[in-house]
């Protein structure tokens, strides 16, 4: 391609690409440029996940959250089968540990029915049917939940990219985004790009090319390290498929859960702590600048003094292996700590507001022929491709009138 092009999609996670894929499906012929500042896609949070397919039990009825997650759930299905990409419909346990937990668990099986997601409520004995090994008061299955390769669909929406003749630019990462009479120029460290239309994907660093496009979003990302443990041995035999505790309804995250991956590899956790670097994978990973950033945002400060207690459990769990394993014994109890060890961690990235509130549904900014998405955690691999779509719907009319007064893109083979 060369000239300027209809729109270029800041980010190459599987958000990123799923709108790219989107919006040439919604405006065949339109130019698409994709900038991913890894030399490789979805090398963040598309690659470091659980690789479920959420159902859409958790989030709030009406919710986009809800609404996306339970059409993209079986949209995913189909995009999988479709391209050959290992993926499966294996249902999941949650589960009530304790009779405080049961009226929980009762409120939550309610909201998935809300949600128009199926759910079976289970017997200790009918537990044990599903999970053996199991430690439950009361629980209900969840047949829709599946298992998905996401970084195999995030290459399989790359190649859809340039197939349709766009571009997905590796190793290339956007800096500052100046409005034009026609539209943006986006500096990229090289030659400068030229853009009708400017789309945010950038998960970790939402805020930040927000901003570089002159937005004032009402928000920061904080990045929240989630650490697994691999299960192995003897102990890995104790689980059949994925089982999950009753969640803490004040935050986001769904606690300690057992997974067998697609790779029959058997995962423990995750917690969730503050990292002290936005791609801060390891403790001993951190940035001066993100750590200033967040310490400086006044929600941080607001969210510690709402949170503080909840956060030092997850803090001393990711200190202490043996509080991690106690955590997963809570369902399993029979888990030798002995098979348990550390295994590569990801990081969430959560909007805060300045209230020190967690955004909790999906956020979008529009601008002047820009759009972010601000908000986009869990479940939005699994939305993905129904996000990208409603950003692709959102754009086109945006790009179609910009196109219409300027005439169409230059691009070339």
């Amino acid at each position: 391609m060369s000239g300027t092009v209809d729109a270029v999609v800041v980010g190459g996670g599987i958000l990123g690409l799923a709108t790219a894929d989107a919006l040439q499906t919604r405006l065949p012929g339109a130019s698409v440029v994709v900038l991913e500042k890894e030399d490789v896609v979805a090398s963040h949070q598309t690659g470091r996940n659980s690789g479920v397919i959420h159902a859409g039990l958790y989030y709030a009825p009406g919710s986009l959250k809800a609404e996306l997650a339970v059409r993209g759930g079986a949209r995913m299905v189909e995009f999988c089968a479709e391209h050959g990409i290992a993926h499966d419909r294996c249902g999941k346990l949650v589960v009530a540990t304790t009779g405080d937990e049961v009226p929980r668990l009762a409120a939550l099986a309610d909201r998935a029915r809300a949600n128009g997601v199926a759910v079976t409520d289970l017997s200790p004995d009918e537990v044990r049917e599903h999970e053996p090994h199991v430690a439950a008061t009361a629980a209900f299955h969840v047949a829709a939940t599946g298992r998905a390769d996401f970084a195999g669909v995030a290459a399989a929406l790359a190649r859809r990219v340039v197939a349709g003749g766009g571009e997905v630019r590796t190793g290339v990462q956007a800096g500052k985004a100046t409005r034009t009479a026609s539209g943006w120029l986006i500096d990229t460290g090289r030659r400068p790009l030229m853009a009708r239309f400017l789309v945010g994907c950038a998960g970790l660093h939402a805020d930040r090319v927000a901003r570089a496009a002159g937005q004032r979003p009402e928000a920061r990302i904080l990045p929240f390290r989630g650490e697994y443990l691999d299960v192995t041995g003897p102990s890995a035999d104790l689980i059949r498929g994925l089982v999950y505790p009753v969640p803490d309804p004040r935050f986001p995250f769904l606690g300690v859960h057992l997974t067998r991956g697609l790779d029959d590899h058997v995962h423990a956790g995750p917690n969730a702590v503050f990292a002290m670097a936005r791609e801060g994978y390891r403790w001993s990973d951190v940035s001066v600048r993100d750590m200033l950033e967040t310490m400086a945002w006044p929600g941080t400060a607001r969210l510690v003094g709402r949170y503080w207690r909840p956060g030092l459990d997850e803090m001393l769990r990711s200190l202490s292996r043996r509080r991690f394993v106690a955590a997963a014994r809570r369902l399993v109890p029979d888990l030798d700590s002995a098979d348990l060890r550390r295994a590569p961690a990801g990081v969430r990235a959560q909007a805060v507001d300045r209230r020190g509130a967690l955004l909790d549904d999906f956020a979008l900014i529009d601008g002047d022929r820009s759009l972010h998405v601000l908000n986009a955690p869990s479940p939005a691999a699994t939305a993905s491709l129904e996000i990208g779509s409603l950003i692709a719907n959102r754009v086109a009319t945006g790009i179609t009138g910009i196109a219409d007064s300027a005439g169409p893109a230059s691009s070339a083979g």
